[in-house]
């Protein structure tokens, strides 16, 4: 049991001695090396880069230019197929890739930190993880600001009035300080009803899971 705990202690170590190398590489000077906590967790190897990036833009106080800069690739990203496939084709050239970056930087009047999170990863072959990381980064960020993510799925579009309904009631879940920030979707499979994730709760009130259960109690009552 002791072998077990020792190995624990020695990856978590590892991991943030990882974070706080990469959130050096991010950072446009040297400074205190301890990482800044961010707000809420994020995992896997996207979590682990936008962890980094948060740590890092905090310390140069550039939490907001940096979100800013992101939102603008995201965007770059999704609509320019030949942007997205040029950096994300594993094939190519690190050297090229980070110089056509350091051009879209200059272009677009993005910060240092911004340029040294793409020549990271691209230096690693990561650049197929930028979405996801951007992605992180904005939870991080919401997360920063008070904001409670909640995506609410419809079977159809609401109207007004349930809408603004369903706003007061999701705010009564929230404590002071925080706010509701509302994502809805429309998914006509549900059939009826919503299923609603708020932090890290989900709760199916869809008319299509009660069929499916109807329709298994059916079925093991048959047999």
């Amino acid at each position: 049991m002791g072998s077990v705990q020792v190995t624990l202690q020695q990856r978590s170590k590892m991991a943030t001695s990882g974070l706080g190398l990469l959130a050096r590489r991010f950072s446009t000077s040297v400074r205190c090396n301890k990482l800044v906590q961010t707000p809420v967790q994020v995992y896997g190897l996207g979590g682990s880069y936008a962890s980094a990036l948060y740590s890092a833009a905090s310390k140069e106080k550039s939490l907001d230019s940096v979100e800013k800069d992101l939102k603008s690739v995201k965007q770059l990203w999704e609509k320019d197929i030949k942007f997205r496939d040029f950096f994300a084709d594993p094939t190519e050239n690190a050297r090229r890739k980070k110089t056509a970056f350091e051009s879209v930087v200059k272009k677009n009047g993005y910060s240092k930190v911004t340029q040294n999170l793409f020549d990271t990863m691209a230096d690693n072959g990561r650049l197929n993880k930028l979405t996801e990381v951007i992605n992180l980064y904005m939870e991080l960020m919401s997360a920063h600001r008070g904001e409670i993510i909640c995506k609410v799925t419809v079977a159809k579009p609401l109207d007004a009035s349930t809408s603004k309904q369903l706003q007061t009631i999701l705010e009564g879940f929230l404590q002071k300080g925080q706010k509701l920030y509302l994502e809805t979707e429309v998914d006509p499979s549900l059939v009826g009803g919503m299923t609603v994730t708020i932090g890290d709760k989900f709760i199916d009130m869809s008319l299509k899971s009660k069929i499916k259960l109807y329709t298994d109690i059916l079925k093991s009552a048959a047999i």
